[in-house]
């Protein structure tokens, strides 16, 4: 759904920029365009692997006090 709506949105920028006859905010050429490739798959692959992870981390992260939960008395 967020990558359907990604690429809606950039559409709709693209046809608002070529109707208004502004550049487009994007790299003119072929190399900037990869780059923004792979950070938008790095990005999405990234999403989809570590929103699913359990948290084991979470009793040594600091509560209000800045201490971690096993050391806050």
């Amino acid at each position: 759904m967020k990558v359907a709506l990604g690429l809606l949105l950039a559409l709709t920028i693209g046809v608002a920029c070529r109707l208004a006859g502004i550049p487009l905010p994007a790299p003119p050429v072929l190399i900037g365009a990869l780059l923004v490739l792979a950070m938008t798959l790095g990005y999405v692959v990234t999403d989809r692997l570590a929103a699913h992870r359990e948290a084991n981390s979470r009793p040594l992260c600091g509560g209000p006090s800045g201490q971690p939960e096993e050391v806050q008395s």
